[in-house]
């Protein structure tokens, strides 16, 4: 609230603003936190040595026991866990396309004239599998282009994972929802390893929100223990 304060945006109702706030936050978050979460754990189950990797990083910088709530330095220590949530992020964008309008006469860089007639639609999804973004291997699934040789967060421009959009318009529930997708994610793969059914066709539907076409069937298997 202070951000929109020192715009000189007042606001007669506090109480009532926070709630709907939360509320929007809540629901617009739902859907594209579980497209997410089935995402990530589909390709994690493909990549068994990634899988080991954040076990390992939960092992070092996390306690894990039931009820235990972590600081958000502990969350931001989880580097490759981050670094794997991106990718998941840049390979199935929870919105897989958006939309633009200019707000006056412009030409883009690759020469075309727009207007304020224009609508200019954005494939995320094909942004983040194209090689002249993410070089020859973009198709991989690869943490490690998220991690700095220094071992701590490699930050890439806004523009160029949009996933949240980008500028002055990014999300506003961004960090809230990174920190979300840590939590369930640290949660699940300390206590269980996800595997999905043998045989299970898994397709991208045609929806405004990248969920699986038919589900994702897994079996779950629980895990003795991670020390």
């Amino acid at each position: 609230m202070r951000k929109f304060k020192d715009h000189g945006v007042s606001f007669k109702d506090t109480s009532k603003f926070l709630r709907d706030t939360l509320l929007s936050l809540m629901v617009a978050g739902k859907d594209s936190t579980s497209s997410i979460l089935s995402w990530f754990f589909y390709i994690l189950a493909q990549n068994p040595t990634v899988e080991d990797k954040i076990l390992n990083e939960i092992r070092t910088h996390l306690d894990v026991k039931l009820g235990k709530r972590w600081e958000t330095k502990e969350l931001g220590d989880m580097v490759y866990l981050h670094g794997a949530l991106n990718e998941c992020l840049r390979l199935f964008p929870p919105l897989p396309f958006n939309h633009k309008t200019p707000l006056e006469p412009d030409i883009l860089p690759s020469g075309h004239h727009v207007d304020q007639t224009t609508k200019i639609i954005i494939s995320l999804f094909s942004m983040g599998r194209m090689k002249s973004i993410w070089g020859e291997d973009c198709m991989e699934f690869k943490p490690e282009r998220w991690v700095s040789n220094g071992g701590r967060i490699k930050h890439e421009p806004s523009y160029k994972l949009p996933a949240f959009n980008s500028g002055p318009r990014t999300c506003v529930g961004k960090d809230m929802s990174l920190s979300h997708l840590k939590i369930v994610a640290i949660m699940i793969i300390c206590h269980y390893h996800i595997e999905p059914v043998e045989g299970h066709l898994v397709l991208p539907a045609d929806s405004m929100v990248l969920q699986m076409k038919y589900g994702l069937k897994v079996r779950v298997n629980k895990r003795s223990t991670i020390n």
